[in-house]
């Protein structure tokens, strides 16, 4: 969800207001999401990276999630289950607050019976952090160094294989995002900033996926 802060400058805005911008924005996405039988969504919200911004933008970033997880009654009327995906709590290099995770904790357990689109959200996350932290667990668990033992021990076992990767604000890059996951997926790329990615960009990614 990449442009908040460029998106907010533009306007003359601090940069908060584009993060702001930005959360309410993924509920307007995760409705048309939704309209269109999306099975799996999943969001880049927080890197592991991002933790060296202004501590002022980051304490504001840090109360939207708190907020964007206690989003339950929406969440539960779109019959959405939330999950999410970052460091795990318990790891030493683990910084996700202690509001947040009971946020995070409570929206996993309010929306587990939820039978619709699965809406994953990555906070704390960094795809190289969780390739070298499953290559660990197999040392750990002495187990052989295959594909399919790694792919279990991933943050997510169970996350499917992406078919379509959005890239926001002209990045014409990949980011520390599900580097596993998305081996063989198909990028859309476009130059709006997230606040503006709307129904009609989803369309055009979604138009994407392989038919047939």
């Amino acid at each position: 969800m990449d442009g908040n802060g460029r998106w907010a400058k533009a306007r003359g805005l601090p940069r908060t207001d584009g993060h702001t911008a930005g959360e309410e924005n993924l509920a307007a996405v995760v409705r048309a999401a939704v309209k269109r039988d999306v099975g799996w969504l999943t969001a880049f919200g927080f890197s592991t990276e991002n933790w060296i911004r202004p501590r002022r933008e980051v304490r504001h970033i840090l109360g939207l999630h708190e907020k964007l997880f206690g989003r339950v009654a929406e969440l539960n009327e779109l019959n959405v289950r939330i999950q999410w995906i970052g460091r795990p709590f318990d790891s030493p290099t683990a910084k996700t607050p202690r509001f947040v995770q009971r946020a995070i904790a409570k929206a996993i357990a309010d929306t587990a019976q939820n039978t619709g689109m699965t809406l994953t959200i990555a906070f704390d996350y960094g795809s190289c952090t969780e390739l070298a932290t499953a290559a660990q667990r197999i040392i750990a668990d002495r187990v052989p160094a295959t594909a399919e033992n790694l792919q279990e021990r991933l943050y997510l076992p169970d996350l499917p294989d992406v078919d379509v990767l959005v890239r926001t604000s002209g990045e014409l890059r990949i980011s520390n995002f599900l580097l596993w996951q998305i081996n063989g997926s198909t990028v859309y790329f476009t130059e709006k900033a997230w606040p503006d990615f709307d129904a009609a960009e989803l369309d055009a990614a979604l138009a994407l996926l392989p038919t047939g």
